[in-house]
């Protein structure tokens, strides 16, 4: 783009543009950006014109980006988070009076042991900020982070690019949830292990996972019995039942108790994990992604520190 076309671009559509893809629906969008549909609309035809291209395609559900619209989305967001630091310089962010809506991907057994405690420091610092939180898996990549569909990702990622900011917010492990007097507690050998009927999350259904890999590795195997979509319906299927489930410690220590769980630690060698809290380096120019980072960072510690106290009692 030359200099004459910089001349009669409104910087607003760039943040139209970005609401729209992330969003990927015209009146969500709206929403976010507190305007009309109609003005939404308005705004994307001359975008249209603007990159002649067609960028966003109807569909049953609102929205598809081109692939025009794809390439850009990385450019428009660094760009606009350089325009955010100029602007923060002049008015600082401040959480207690902001207006914003944040999102944030992570799995469900983060999720649940890290959202309570950022949704309290929110109340107490932030009480005005929006939180969108996505479901988000390790196949998912840094993907939305790049095109800024989330700003901040909570994956376990052993190998993360230079060109994004990373924070460890808790060492993770797995450990067997049973119901409190499960006979296996008594006696957690690897033998037993391997007799017991067991629930493994699989997003897909698939019923081997990374312990099955393991005890293959030994000539030894297991019986997945169930297998369910998400840690929470394992933590509800154990509760009730004789059947066992491998799950990350923090996960245990934070919603057990509500189930009438008990633990043991898993009888194999297993690699632990590290939880990481990623955004884009280029995102921390803006002083609202860098003060929810922190927030993040903090909830992260309260978890810890609860944990620590629970294991002191």
């Amino acid at each position: 783009m030359n200099e004459t076309d910089l001349s009669r671009v409104d910087l607003n559509l760039l943040v139209l543009f970005e609401a729209v893809y992330r969003e990927r629906h015209v009146g969500r969008a709206a929403k976010q950006l507190h305007v009309s549909s109609s003005a939404v609309s308005h705004g994307l035809g001359r975008l249209r014109e603007l990159f002649d291209d067609p960028l966003f395609l109807r569909n049953p559900k609102g929205v598809v980006p081109s692939a025009r619209a794809e390439a850009l989305a990385q450019p428009i967001g660094e760009a606009l988070s350089r325009v955010r630091q100029v602007v923060g310089g002049i008015e600082p962010f401040d959480a207690a009076r902001s207006t914003r809506r944040f999102s944030i991907g992570a799995a469900d057994a983060t999720l649940a042991v890290l959202l309570p405690h950022l949704l309290r420091l929110l109340q107490r610092e932030a009480p005005r900020i929006d939180l969108r939180i996505q479901h988000l898996l390790p196949m998912s990549g840094l993907g939305p982070l790049e095109d800024g569909s989330l700003d901040i990702s909570l994956l376990a990622l052993d190998d993360v690019p230079a060109r994004f900011a990373t924070r460890v917010l808790s060492q993770e492990e797995f450990v067997i949830a049973a119901r409190k007097g499960h006979p296996f507690l008594r006696a957690p050998t690897l033998r037993r292990y391997c007799e017991l009927s067991h629930v493994l999350v699989s997003l897909t259904g698939e019923r081997v996972g990374y312990i099955d890999g393991v005890l293959a590795e030994q000539g030894l195997s297991r019986r997945v019995a169930l297998t369910v979509p998400n840690f929470f319906l394992a933590l509800a299927a154990v509760s009730s039942t004789d059947l066992v489930s491998a799950v990350p410690n923090s996960l245990l220590a934070e919603q057990g108790a509500r189930f009438g769980l008990s633990s043991v630690r898993v009888p194999l060698a297993l690699r632990g994990w590290q939880m990481l809290a990623i955004v884009p380096e280029v995102a921390l120019a803006d002083p609202g992604i860098a003060w929810l980072l922190g927030a993040v960072e903090r909830a992260a510690a309260a978890t810890r520190k609860r944990r620590a106290t629970a294991r002191r009692r």
